[in-house]
Order: C-alpha cells, then structure tokens, then sequence
C-alpha cells in the first residue's frame, strides 16, 4: 500500500548540443587552497600546543575534557562525507523525496547509543570499543572484533568521488589526492583526536557554507524556492508515505525508518570512530548530550541535501542537460550542476568543492585516528605492556603515518582496479552489522559466552559476503541492469553511510527475481538488520549448545539490564508484586573479581580500577544481578 505521488525515475533531458564546463578561477583555487592550508593549521596548533608534553591519553582521547558541542560536531562530520554530500541531492533529483523519510530513523539511531552504548562504555572507562569484548568475553573475541574493524575501515579509505570531482572540475587527479592525504594525515598523527575533532568543527561550517550557496543562488535561478516545490509537485518528486513492508522494494518508508535504525546503530552504536569521540566527552552526560545534538544537526543536513535534489530537478527541467552531462554517472549531476549555477560567480564553485573535500577530509581522518587507536590498543598495548609513554606517543603518530600511507596506496590501486574488484574490496564495508550484532550479543544476554561469541560473529560475516558476493554476480550475470526498486546496486555501500548505495542505481525497470536472485536483491538498508541479527541468533544457539556462561565469570557493569529497566516503567504497585529487587538479592555478583581497564591497555584486577568505573555502584547493584537470574535459564 502506497500513499501519495508515486515516484519513478525522470529521464534525464538532454539537448542537441553538447556544453563545454566552465573552467575554476583563480578565486576558486585560493578557495580550496585555504580550506586545506586552515586545516593544516588547525591540526598544527593543537600539536604544537605543549609539544613534549603530550600522553597517549591526550593524543588518542584528547585527556576525555571535549565538550558537547564539538564532539557533536565532529560526530556529524563523520557520518556527512563527501558520498553523503553528493549522493543525496542524486537521489533526490531521481527518484523523488521518497528517501527523506531516512530521518525517522535518526530519533531511535540516537536515542539507542545515548542510553545504552554511551553508559556502559563510558563506564567501563574503554579507550578501544574493542576492549569492551575482552572484558565481556575473552582475549580471542576482542582481537576478532579489532580485526573486522580493520578491514571495515581500510575499505573506506578509497573514495572515489574525488576522481569524479576532477572529471568535472578539470583539478590535477593525483596532485589532489596528494593534497588531500597528506594534510589529513599530518594533522591526524601529530595533533591527534583533539586536533581531528576541532578540524571536523571548521569542517562541517565549510560543508554547510557549500551546501547553502548552491540553495541560495539555484532557487534564485528558477524563480524561488516556491516555484521549486511546485514544480516537483508538478512532476511527481514529492512521495507520501510509501508503506508497501516488502523488504527487497529498495526505499519505502519502513526501511527507512526501521532498516536505517540498525544502520544508525552500527555508525553511532559500536563504531569505533563515533565512540572514541563519545568517550573524549568530559562526563558522562556530556557523551549522551551530543549524542542527542547530533540529531537536529543531522535532520538540518538531510533537509539541505534533499533541497538542493529539487532545485537540480526543477533547474534541468527549464535548462536541459548538455549530452555529455546526461551521459554522467549520477554521482556527478550534482557537479555539473554546480558548475552551471556558479558560473560567472568567482568563488563559490571553489567553495563547494572545498565543502566536498571537507566531508572527505573529516571522513579519513576519523578513520585514521580510529584505526591508530585500535591497532595500537587492542593488538600491540596487550602484548608489550612495558611501553614507555614516549615510546607509546612516538608508535601511535607511526600508525596515523602509516595508515595515512595505506589510504594513498588504496587510492591509487583503486583507480587501476576494474569495477569488478572495487566491488568485491567494497564488500568489506558491510561487516558493521555483524559487529553490531557481537556488541549487542554481549550487551543484551549474559548466558552468551566466548565460543557463540566466535562462532556469531563468523556466521554474520560470511552472510554479509554472500550477500555481497551474490549481489555482484547476479547483476554481471543479467543481460539487463537491476530494478531501480531493490537495493542490490554493483556499487555496494562501503560507509555504511546509505547514501552511499543511491548514486548510482540504474533507471530500467525490470521483472521481479525469484529465488536466489530475489535474495541477493535485499534492500541494502536491511542489510546491518540482516547481519546482526544472524549474529545474535547463531550466538545464542552456539551458547545454549556449548554451557552458556557456566564456569566463567560474568563482569555485570558489561551487561546492559533490560528488564529491570523495563520494569522501572511499570506502577510501584506491580513492581512490588513481581519483586523484581529481592529477587536479584539472592544471586549478588562479587564484582571485586573482574578485571577492569588499567593505564597501560592491559586488563587487571579490580584494585587497580579507575576512578570512573567506581561512579556507578548503583548500575552494577541488584538491577545487574535480576538480568543474570532472568536469563541463565
């Protein structure tokens, strides 16, 4: 059932005529120029900034005194990269508003992390997300899980929109890139996650400058933003509710809503990236705070990027493409776009691709902060504990260089790779469901133990391949390309961000696959739910087969209490019916008996624990012990 316009795909208007692209001033180069050079600056300042004074606590988690606002800030840069950038106003221009709906999403995609991620990582004072595994589970599990991280991360690195900006742009392809990698991974390894964060904040102002500039002079240009919304009323662009619950339909509003809630999950939730800015917060609440200001951030930024969709449509329905800008990837309608608007105009084409690279920017130097983290964490700290503080500043900044380097070296195999093995490195981008499903495995049910941890983890993993896998044979195998109404795109996500996988899905409308084929056609946004929860189920079962948690010991400050949080919400009268408080009393938890995260990245005894593990006495009291009683079966 479907309420509202329908939405099918325009055809792209051409002329007779092909056009020639205005070529960048000598204003738009000093532009981006300053972008980068500021950048740099920004990231200087911080490490210069008490040079030689500096501990691997303030370069990794920037001495945990970042405020709401800029951890905010940054956490949206991460998420508003350069494919997000590009990729929503296509989609928009395409298919219609349709996609929008993805913003129901990011009240539960937040509001999730805020209440139960954020707490019980804050608490457990973790500089690696990973390090929570090995307090949950075991050794094993928490080098699993860095390991999948890893591979996640590395397949980000290579983004490909840079080489269709200089398509369009007519900028030097490697000396850009250069540019690029080079400032990001000088400020990232030597001012650390304070300077990446306060970079992001310069960042998302230049993303967002970038942004309004074309809003302001396209709407200009086709008489208003009142003739915009009439015109793509006019032409169908603006979708009502789609409620058709079939999962293989690519956008309709339930998998926005619910399939991009476990989207939301995996970057918010568990992603590395995201919860190391959680925890550089100064408090507790200051963490779930910017989680909750990240929401209307987010809101304003799809709402610019669906805007500027519907300027592009309303723009090329009174000025018809050129035949070499209809022949454009998709991904590359909202350059020419931007080159037809600004033309004439000294500066502002300069400033969206400044705006461009800016989410690019924020998007790699996350993950190289990220992943020095993790490496240095959880597989070199635990092995050699006996690190001097120098030596340990010294081997981080090595890492952020290295991985710098690793992200030029992916740029340029990427660039000779055949779309069959980008696709196939891209695949490795989908793990963040299964990592979804391992967190939410440990957090949610105590009877889970190391062994179902293993073998869930393997399960989502190999289920997210054979998605992958399948979806590229199944559309190299078909003569004709795939529906425009699944999900199951050649290009699949990598960011796990969804506009991602809307750039470039193909026009031609085709019959329904049957069997294996429409399996592989699952709508990407399903794709973490998928993951995950194959994830949580192989786990339990591979739990409840191997003795559940019997002989281990179970830390309950890991464990998130669901019920009694849920029972908290009924009357006090039933709460003393059910006694749910007497009835955890009689299986208290010896908490002394649990390692805690010490100074050196190694797990010790309790006597050693930090201060902010000791704050939530209350967390670890009977509501803890009444979640083990409910579940161990």
């Amino acid at each position: 059932m479907s309420v509202g316009v329908s939405t099918s795909a325009p055809v792209s208007p051409t002329s007779g005529t092909s056009m020639s692209m205005p070529a960048f001033s000598l204003v738009d180069y000093v532009v981006f120029v300053l972008l980068l050079v500021l950048s740099l600056a920004i990231g200087l300042y911080h490490a210069c900034r008490g040079w030689g004074r500096h501990t691997v606590g303030e370069l990794l988690m920037a001495n945990r005194k970042m405020g709401c606002l800029p951890v905010a800030l940054s956490l949206l840069a991460t998420f508003q990269s350069a494919v997000a950038i590009l990729g929503v106003p296509s989609e928009i221009y395409r298919f219609g508003t349709q996609y929008w709906f993805l913003g129901c999403c990011y009240f539960l995609g937040l509001l999730i992390p805020a209440h139960i991620f954020i707490p019980v990582f804050y608490r457990l004072h973790l500089t690696s997300a990973y390090e929570y595994l090995e307090l949950r589970f075991n050794k094993t599990v928490r080098v699993c899980g860095t390991v999948t991280f890893i591979f996640q991360m590395v397949s980000r690195m290579r983004d490909k929109n840079v080489a269709s900006m200089l398509t369009v742009t007519g900028f030097d392809l490697w000396l850009s890139v250069l540019a690029l990698g080079i400032v990001c991974t000088i400020y990232t390894a030597l001012g650390g996650l304070k300077a990446v964060i306060w970079t992001d904040v310069f960042q998302t102002v230049v993303m967002f400058l970038g942004q309004l500039a074309v809003i302001t002079v396209g709407s200009a240009k086709v008489g208003g933003l009142g003739r915009v919304w009439a015109v793509a009323s006019q032409h169908g662009r603006i979708s009502g509710f789609e409620l058709n619950p079939d999962p293989f339909v690519r956008h309709t509003f339930w998998t926005l809503a619910i399939g991009g809630v476990f989207m939301m999950l995996s970057l918010y939730g568990v992603n590395q990236a995201q919860v190391q800015r959680y925890l550089s917060s100064r408090t507790e609440k200051a963490a779930m705070l910017s989680c909750y200001a990240v929401f209307p951030f987010q809101q304003v930024s799809l709402c610019v990027g669906s805007l500027i969709g519907l300027v592009m449509f309303t723009y090329y329905q009174e000025y018809p493409m050129s035949i070499q800008q209809a022949q454009a990837a998709p991904d590359q309608f909202v350059l020419y776009f931007v080159m037809d608007i600004l033309k004439g105009l000294p500066g502002l084409p300069g400033l969206f691709i400044a705006c461009l690279f800016s989410g690019s920017l924020s998007t790699i130097s996350s993950a190289f902060n990220s992943l020095a983290t993790v490496t240095m964490e959880d597989l070199i700290r635990p092995w050699f504990p006996e690190f001097s503080e120098a030596r340990a500043i010294m081997l981080s900044r090595g890492l952020a260089f290295g991985y710098g380097l690793l992200c030029l070296g992916m740029a340029y195999i990427s660039s000779q790779m055949g779309p069959v093995l980008q696709a196939a490195i891209s695949i490795f981008g989908m793990v963040g469901g299964p990592l979804l499903g391992l967190f939410c495995l440990g957090m949610f049910f105590p009877c889970a133990n190391p062994p179902g941890a293993i073998v869930g983890l393997l399960s989502g993993l190999v289920m997210a391949f054979w998605i992958g896998i399948g979806s590229i044979v199944t559309s190299m195998g078909s003569s004709m390309p795939p529906s425009s109404t699944n999900g199951s795109n050649f290009s699949l996500p990598i960011n796990l961000t969804v506009a991602t996988a809307t750039t470039l899905m193909p026009l031609t409308t085709v019959s329904k696959p049957t069997g294996l084929r429409r399996f592989y056609s699952l709508s990407y946004l399903w794709y973490s739910a998928h993951n995950s929860t194959t994830v949580i189920v192989v786990g339990l079962i591979v739990s409840l087969l191997t003795g559940r948690m019997r002989g281990r010991s179970l830390n309950p400050a890991t464990i998130y209490p669901v019920l009694p949080k849920l029972l908290a919400l009924l009357p006090l009268s039933w709460q003393k019916r059910l006694h749910c408080r007497s009835y955890g009393q009689d299986h208290l938890v010896d908490t002394g008996v649990f390692p805690e995260k010490p100074r050196n990245g190694v797990l010790g005894d309790s006597r050693d624990k930090e201060p902010m593990a000791l704050d939530d006495t209350a967390y670890q009291g009977s509501s803890s012990t009444c979640i083990l009683q409910e579940t161990s079966l």
